[in-house]
């Protein structure tokens, strides 16, 4: 939680000095401009992430498969059009990061072996506790107590 305090910090300070520095090499009026089409491109992102991420989901969920993937994307090509939002230098490019399709694929794969590593320690965390309070689906085995008698 630190880091992301620090990152809150921290990040509009470098977005405010990479920007005068910008605008001492290039000029104000040019920079501006930069950051005014920018923020454009990055708005239009949003648009077209948001219809064609439906559009391929849609087409997915016709063919009876889940659209995780389709969503994925999606939503990396959100988190970059937004990133253009902001002004500024270094969430542009972030966000062109974000958008281009090798980078957002291999930023997809990330995010999901990421997930998977995370739902596997909670998985086994869980399996863990059910063990540890005799709760079935525990790594113990399953005991029914009764009676029995033998007949002939």
């Amino acid at each position: 939680m630190r880091i992301f305090t620090l990152l809150f910090l921290l990040f509009p300070i470098l977005e405010l000095a990479v920007l005068i520095s910008v605008g001492s090499a290039i000029g104000v009026l040019p920079t501006i401009a930069l950051v005014i089409l920018t923020s454009i491109f990055g708005g239009l992102m949003l648009r077209i992430a948001g219809i064609t991420t439906a559009w391929r989901a849609r087409e997915r969920l016709a063919r009876g498969e889940m659209p995780d993937q389709e969503v994925l994307q999606g939503l990396m090509m959100a988190v970059g059009g937004g990133l253009l939002l902001l002004p500024g230098f270094i969430s542009d490019v972030i966000g062109i990061f974000c958008l281009l399709p090798f980078t957002r694929r291999w930023l997809v794969e990330r995010v999901r072996q990421r997930a998977a590593e995370q739902a596997e320690r909670q998985r086994a965390f869980a399996d863990d506790m059910a063990a540890r309070n005799g709760q079935p689906g525990g790594h113990k085995p399953n005991v029914l107590e009764g009676e029995y008698e033998r007949r002939d």
